[in-house]
């Protein structure tokens, strides 16, 4: 089954299922707040680990206690998908385990 772009509607009402979740241009993004660098650190891992089992990549930003990270799919031009919310909601799962916040 091909990737489609999700209408303005669909990220909508995705995004009200993901606190803390926004769009930012044609991009989801969050950040969270960690307990330390050594906790931020795990838990870019851990989203690492988490991208290469859904063969879908975000960008990340690790600073000394915050990981920030935005995603879209590039194969439909840049636009946003279900893909895209399926990593968030794993992101979003894993990242209280780390303290984040």
């Amino acid at each position: 089954m091909a990737v489609e772009p999700l209408s303005q509607k669909e990220i909508e009402d995705r995004l009200a299922e993901l606190p803390g979740w926004s769009l930012d241009g044609d991009r989801l993004a969050r950040g969270y707040r960690l307990p330390s660098h050594f906790a931020a650190t795990a838990l870019v891992v851990h989203i690492a680990q988490v991208q290469d089992e859904l063969d879908h990549h975000s960008d990340l930003t690790l600073g000394y206690n915050k990981v920030a990270l935005t995603v879209n799919t590039h194969s439909v031009g840049g636009a946003v998908t279900e893909k895209d919310f399926e990593l968030a909601a794993r992101v979003e799962a894993l990242a209280p385990g780390h303290g984040a916040e």
